[in-house]
Parts: structure tokens; C-alpha cells; sequence
């Protein structure tokens, strides 16, 4: 198996919103805000090369909303979801599978893209099945007011409509495929669900957004816009027990200065051990 990090570009959120509870004198110095309170954050997508299979998690943002929605998050950098594929010598139609943690429009918008020509939406991977379930899809055809502004229908219910998506069964640790496993997580959204990776002789957990950045490892650090939070605590707690015990290596999709890392045990307080970039930890 083969795993490569996908960059696909930098957004802003703000920085409240993504440390919930904790106060801004103890965050501002992980992640320093602007004059807006809005921070930079990472959207890191991963490609998994097993077999004939070339499989995309996730998409970033894409490229459909219009002006006003973007002054809200300020998406830049120099990397995009195509460019990065490119680079790692992957065409938009070698993709065979496009997994989608949760259908949040920063997890998802790339699944179609906007063609800059035309100004008509196209499938972004003509040749790919994608995949969520059916409770988190319900959830995100009829969203909370919590989650309105993050389930953008036009990022996924084509997807629907074009017979391009599947379903997985929401049963906890099912295989995706040899060595590629599923974790379910209910506390950020329904049902999200996180690929827990067998590489080499470790594993490796895409956390999404159960886990964002290596600033969310400590019990308190939960974001505002988790509809369960103290589901979200139970999770974590049980994530880096699990993660400290079997040396897990996990990877934080929206980390703006690392791609993953692993954790230990520091008398009774789990912290980072190691960090870094994916390519130097596997």
C-alpha cells in the first residue's frame, strides 16, 4: 500500500469556533489569528495506491461557491486538489474510489468541480465510485442549524443523482478494502467516518475532523462546531488510549504546520510524541 499526502490549500476558520471552550490567550499562541480572529487551517487529503485501486479521501474545498461565500473563509495557497494529484503522478480519471469522511463543504467540494470555461459543474473523477453512508447522508439532506452552512447540497447530492455514489454499512472497524479499515465518529456530525490505514508495521487513522490538528489532542480542545461534544470527548479519550497502545500513527487533515503524529502517555496525560511530515513517519 502506498500513501501519499494531497494538498489541496489553506482555508480560514475562526479561531473560537475551532478551540470551543478554550480560552483565546491559551490558543492564540498555537495558532495565531488575524485582526478578523480567523486562523489558518490545512485541508489534507490522502491518496491510497493498493492493487488496482487508487483511492482519494477526501477533496478539500473545491472551486463552486461563489465570492461572498469565500470572503467568509479566505481559501489560498499555492496547492490545489488537481495540481497536487498531478504531481504524485495520478490523473483525475486513474482515481477508482473517492472516500468521503463526512459531507462538509471542506471535506467534499472537490468532489465536482467547476468548470472554469463552461461555468457548469462536472464530476471531478469521471471514473470513481464514491463513497459515504446512508445515516450520514440523510443527516446532510436535512441539516441542523448547526451544520446548514457546512452541507452545501450542490457538492454531493449530484454525486447522488448520477448513480456515482455508494454506501457503506455503519458498522464500527468494517474493511474498505485489505488493509484499509472504517471508524465511525459521531460527535463532530453523524456518522463520520475515519480510514484507519495497516502501513508497513503500524497504522495509520485519518482522523478528519473527529481530530483535526495536533492542537485538538488535549480533552478539552473541541471544536464549537461539534453538534455532540461530549460525545466528541468520549471518542477522543477512546481514539488516543487506542492510538498510545498500538503506536498508531495518526493524521491530521487540518493541521496548517504538520501532516501527522503519534502520542504517549505522560503520566496519566496523553500528549504528542512525535510530529511531522507523512513521508518521513512511514
Amino acid at each position: 500500500m502506498k500513501i501519499t499526502t494531497i494538498h489541496t490549500g489553506y482555508l480560514k476558520l475562526d479561531g473560537g469556533a475551532m478551540f470551543g471552550i478554550v480560552p483565546k490567550r491559551m490558543w492564540e499562541k498555537l495558532n495565531p489569528p488575524d485582526a478578523k480572529n480567523l486562523c489558518t487551517w490545512s485541508m489534507q487529503a490522502l491518496l491510497v495506491e493498493s492493487g488496482n485501486r487508487k483511492v482519494l479521501i477526501d477533496t478539500g474545498c473545491g472551486n463552486k461557491q461563489d465570492e461572498k461565500f469565500w470572503s467568509f473563509f479566505e481559501p489560498h495557497g499555492p496547492e490545489n486538489l488537481f495540481g497536487s494529484l498531478e504531481q504524485a503522478g495520478v490523473g483525475r480519471e486513474e482515481i477508482t474510489d473517492v472516500f468521503l469522511t463526512h459531507l462538509h463543504f471542506d471535506h467534499c467540494g472537490g468532489a465536482l468541480w467547476k468548470n472554469e470555461k463552461t461555468g457548469v459543474s462536472e464530476v471531478s473523477f469521471p471514473n470513481a465510485v464514491y463513497w459515504s453512508n446512508k445515516r450520514h447522508f440523510d443527516w446532510a439532506m436535512k441539516p441542523n442549524a448547526r451544520e446548514k452552512a457546512s452541507f452545501l447540497k450542490e457538492n454531493f447530492l449530484p454525486l447522488y443523482e448520477q448513480g456515482k455514489m455508494r454506501f457503506l454499512d455503519v458498522r464500527q472497524n468494517i474493511e474498505f478494502m485489505p488493509g484499509f479499515r472504517v471508524r465511525f465518529y459521531n460527535g463532530h456530525t453523524e456518522a463520520l467516518m475515519a480510514p484507519l490505514l495497516k502501513t508497513n508495521d503500524t497504522h495509520l487513522l485519518y482522523c478528519a475532523d473527529a481530530m483535526p490538528s495536533q492542537w485538538h489532542i488535549g480533552m478539552p480542545y473541541i471544536m464549537a462546531y461539534d453538534v455532540r461534544p461530549l460525545v466528541t470527548l468520549k471518542e477522543k479519550a477512546a481514539m488516543l488510549s487506542e492510538a498510545v497502545r498500538r503506536r498508531f500513527i495518526l493524521f491530521f487533515e487540518h493541521d496548517p504546520v504538520v501532516e501527522c503524529g503519534t502520542v504517549r502517555d505522560d503520566g496519566g496525560r496523553i500528549v504528542l510524541d512525535r510530529s511531522g511530515m507523512l513521508r518521513d513517519m512511514i
